[in-house]
């Protein structure tokens, strides 16, 4: 079993992957930036931790990420504030990735979006710009580092329940619920085979543990 320490603890996501991987006996800890969402997290069976990673610097995050197997960045600014996107969709994910590497926590679970790439085609003066831009950054660096990196891209997420299926490479938008992003999640920390791919999904009708094996 490993020690999973997910950055976003307590996003949509995160909140419905984290007793998953508890269920799965792993020692999970979800990093969170305001106190007052504890309870929430440690609801699901991770420890919360609380920590600003906006403010701290590479050895502050790799004493916290020290004693881990798996990191998972499912952190994000949310939007609305360019500066603030940069800040933590790019700069302090990328922050993590080299305490990682300083650290010695080689598996690194990203997840993106599935229009995360060089040519993502978002005019500049769209709102929507930092992000795309700060994400294809951010995955960018995770792909020419030497950790052992996974890149999850789903579409758009959806509140649905969970199907348990997917499909890899989907046409249009590639609408996907939360609770499927997270069963692929913790399907690919336990699979190796997806070491070293970027994994572009919606919903489907593959079993996602036969979606996803390389």
């Amino acid at each position: 079993m490993a020690r999973i320490m997910i950055f976003g603890g307590h996003g949509k996501v995160a909140l419905l992957l984290e007793p998953l991987l508890v269920a799965q006996g792993h020692t999970v800890t979800g990093v969170i930036r305001n106190p007052a969402h504890e309870r929430e997290v440690a609801a699901t069976g991770a420890q919360p931790l609380v920590a600003d990673v906006e403010t701290l610097d590479l050895d502050q995050f790799t004493n916290l990420v020290a004693g881990n197997d798996v990191i998972v960045w499912s952190a994000g600014a949310g939007g609305g504030n360019p500066a603030r996107t940069y800040a933590v969709d790019r700069d302090a994910a990328i922050r993590t990735m080299d305490a990682a590497t300083a650290a010695g926590v080689l598996r690194y679970v990203m997840v993106s979006w599935i229009g995360s790439r060089a040519d993502h085609g978002v005019n500049p003066g769209d709102s929507f710009f930092p992000y795309a831009d700060a994400k294809w950054a951010a995955d960018a660096h995770l792909s020419q580092s030497t950790l052992d990196w996974t890149i999850l891209a789903p579409g758009t997420l959806t509140l649905e329940p969970p199907t348990g299926r997917i499909t890899v490479d989907p046409a249009g938008r590639g609408e996907v619920s939360r609770a499927d992003v997270a069963a692929v999640i913790a399907a690919a920390i336990a699979d190796d085979s997806t070491i070293g791919r970027t994994i572009r999904f919606g919903g489907g009708g593959e079993s996602i543990g036969h979606a996803i094996a390389g």
